[in-house]
């Protein structure tokens, strides 16, 4: 690890004494925005009731995506983005922490075959610093943030812990006692060491901010003053508000009305089925995890208005999105399977600013969250895998503002898009280790032209569900009833007509593709679904 550090830092040395005889330095500040277990349909700019008022002005002055693609969990979905490989080449296909059976792809923390977007920017004259989740390991030193190329971290190394009293909570390297301010409240807390470092940068030099915040994963913890702002406002239920997000959502032209909104979750029951008492509670759920959204907003606000103040604001890209799709958890621990739309812990849980775990708002709200799509975080149907997408810079953009973008994209996409503005070079060795070849494109097309080439070929696995994307087609695998499912998203987004038994043939041929991808990028075989025989080659072109 010291020799990497000091390569790292002897690239840097090079470059910034190379540039230095430049006259000024015009490429653009990067800033890194992710939500934690946030639904499609959560902020306003994509249909969402709870205002959001700063996220949906970067929509109104950047672009959105209606079609883009994380990896359905936290820590894969970190590890992606950050690498811009495919989780399981970085070493996090399933969660952190090293297991002694590991295989390459599960060890549980980026590994040595990689670099961090971070490692890539910092050699190319970049400061880099980080606020928030890191989430892609964390039991030993060498895995965390200041050894993997950030200049200043503050937040957490896991994944999840009280709002109020964290545990596990890092300034640099150093292990902060649990708070004891009354006042202290993690999301405003992560946004005030990112404002602090923007203060102090240097403006000589770029910059690349990390800003992740957990909001608003569970535990279920807003401030009181938020949580009033909501409370009432969710007594229609799932149901209603299902059916006016789409509404919405077909308005701003996100979705097609054609395709039409998913049938409500099995698993989940009518609202007006439910007894008063419950849906008092589920309200008041609903209520602190919109307060927790709408808190996130505010604090993305004041970093647009330190950006504006110090005059940056028109040569910064921003970047935002979710890491996942809403949260049905817990499935089996508070409440037994069948009742998860209760929510997990209770609501004096809520204000207990000692509690943490998976106190949550219900499966019920989840499948709202993911409007219009089916299913939740951890699965490959586009409500686990599909989030907002939005990027903001006004110097860079040469396409009217406000537009939304159909080609999909993926997390993969993130890093080389950064290099390109950047002008940083991705390495194919950093001590003595091979890094994987990057396995996204630049989406940097899309600010000039507002398209790309889409990607030819996508894939997904995670926990045993594998998933795989060509042009509208899309085939995925699910454990539980160990099949294997076709969708044609061009006509059926909400993946309600299941065609696997009319087009065999394509069926086959993507699953002979996903097979191909997985023995090449770390994906555990022997626990995935048999291998089909090799086909003829298909035309995918044909519809349904």
């Amino acid at each position: 690890m010291k020799i990497r550090i000091l390569l790292l830092i002897s690239l840097f040395l090079i470059y910034h004494f190379t540039f230095s005889s430049a006259q000024a330095d015009d490429r653009p500040n990067i800033v890194l925005i992710m939500a934690d277990d946030m639904g499609y349909s959560d902020i306003g700019c994509y249909g969402g009731e709870i205002p959001t008022p700063h996220i949906d002005r970067l929509a109104a002055e950047g672009v959105r995506f209606s079609q883009f693609y994380n990896t359905s969990r936290c820590c894969p979905t970190r590890a992606s983005l950050l690498t811009g490989l495919y989780q399981h080449q970085a070493g996090i296909g399933e969660m952190t922490g090293r297991k002694p059976d590991s295989t390459e792809g599960f060890i549980g923390h980026l590994n040595e075959h990689c670099v961090t977007i971070a490692e890539a920017l910092r050699p190319a004259g970049y400061r880099t610093y980080m606020a928030g989740k890191w989430h892609v390991g964390s039991k030993e030193k060498a895995w965390w943030p200041m050894q993997r190329g950030f200049d200043r971290f503050y937040g957490l190394t896991g994944g999840s812990s009280s709002f109020f009293r964290p545990k596990g909570l890092y300034d640099g390297n150093e292990l902060l006692p649990i708070p004891d301010d009354p006042n202290y409240y993690i999301t405003d807390r992560f946004t005030d060491h990112a404002l602090k470092y923007l203060r102090e940068h240097n403006s000589e030099t770029p910059f690349f901010l990390y800003l992740a915040f957990t909001a608003p994963h569970w535990p279920l913890h807003a401030r009181d003053e938020d949580i009033a702002k909501f409370r009432g406002k969710y007594t229609q239920g799932w149901d209603e508000l299902r059916k006016s997000r789409f509404a919405r959502q077909v308005e701003l032209g996100l979705v097609s009305e054609e395709q039409g909104l998913s049938p409500r979750d099995f698993e989940v029951p009518a609202w007006d089925t439910l007894a008063d008492q419950e849906k008092d509670d589920l309200d008041h759920r609903m209520a602190v995890y919109a307060a927790m959204i709408y808190r996130m907003d505010h604090n993305i606000g004041r970093v647009i208005d330190q950006l504006e103040e110090s005059g940056e604001l028109d040569n910064t890209l921003i970047v935002f999105l979710s890491d996942n799709g809403g949260c049905p958890e817990p499935w089996n621990t508070t409440t037994p399977r069948g009742n998860s739309h209760l929510g997990g812990g209770t609501i004096e849980d809520i204000y207990n600013p000692d509690k943490g775990g998976a106190i949550s708002y219900g499966q019920g709200w989840a499948n709202a969250s993911n409007t219009p799509f089916r299913r939740y975080k951890t699965q490959s149907h586009e409500g686990g895998i599909s989030t907002p997408f939005i990027m903001h810079w006004p110097k860079g953009m040469k396409i009217d503002k406000g537009q939304v973008v159909h080609t999909p994209g993926h997390l993969i996409d993130v890093m080389p898009t950064f290099l390109e503005l950047a002008g940083a070079t991705y390495p194919r060795f950093v001590d003595g280790h091979h890094i994987h070849p990057l396995s996204g494109k630049s989406l940097t097309p899309v600010l000039e032209t507002g398209d790309r080439d889409p990607h030819d070929w996508l894939f997904w696995e995670h926990r045993l569900e594998a998933a795989v994307r060509h042009g509208d087609w899309k085939a995925i695998h699910r454990q539980p009833t160990d099949r294997w499912f076709l969708f044609n998203l061009g006509q059926d987004r909400t993946e309600t007509n299941d065609l696997a038994e009319a087009y065999p043939e394509i069926l086959d041929l993507m699953k002979r593709k996903w097979w191909d991808w997985a023995l090449t990028h770390n994906v555990t075989p022997e626990k995935l679904p048999p291998r089909p025989t090799p086909t003829e080659a298909i035309d995918f072109r044909a519809k349904p």
